[in-house]
């Protein structure tokens, strides 16, 4: 299902054995395979009660224009379930930071319009975009997932840093 380039949804077959998503037999992210993924790309990665989360930030220079102060990241994120309870991302809850220290907090249900329902060795990923008024910043946040039984915990999306070519880099 496709609703867009900042919103891509991929529910695919794991290469290896056809499996849905990553399987125990590859145990290899699909986003190590992301064509997003460049030689200056950064991954990162949380687990939290077998729940991995891996984002892919980029810069999208064609969305930027810095000279009126205006500057857009895409990121991917996949979301595995590789523990052995059924579950099912309700909401999310972002913490974004731009350069100058600035914070804004956004919280809603689900992600991209959607609540994905993961069993053990499925796989949810999404794109989505992030505008700032400065040339980096951070983002961290969570998701509120809810286990078969209507327990419900919080899973950890890893901090992951907004970082363009116009940004100044300074060595302590």
């Amino acid at each position: 299902k496709t609703c867009g380039i900042w919103s891509r949804i991929c529910r695919k077959r794991c290469p290896g054995c056809n499996k849905s998503q990553r399987c125990a037999c590859c145990q290899k992210s699909r986003l190590d395979e992301s064509p997003w993924l460049t030689q200056n790309a950064k991954m990162y990665r949380a687990n939290t009660r077998g729940i991995e989360v891996t984002v892919l930030p980029q810069f999208v220079a064609e969305q930027s224009e810095p000279e009126l102060g205006h500057f857009f990241w895409a990121y991917t994120i996949e979301v595995i379930n590789q523990g052995p309870e059924t579950v099912q991302l309700v909401s999310r809850h972002w913490v974004i930071t731009d350069g100058d220290g600035h914070t804004e907090e956004v919280r809603g249900a689900g992600v991209v319009g959607e609540q994905p329902v993961l069993q053990n060795g499925e796989a949810f990923r999404y794109t989505s975009g992030c505008p700032l008024k400065t040339p980096s910043g951070i983002m961290r946040g969570s998701y509120h997932m809810v286990t078969e039984e209507g327990v419900g915990f919080e899973v950890e999306i890893p901090a992951f840093s907004l970082d363009s070519p116009f940004v100044k880099r300074v060595l302590n």
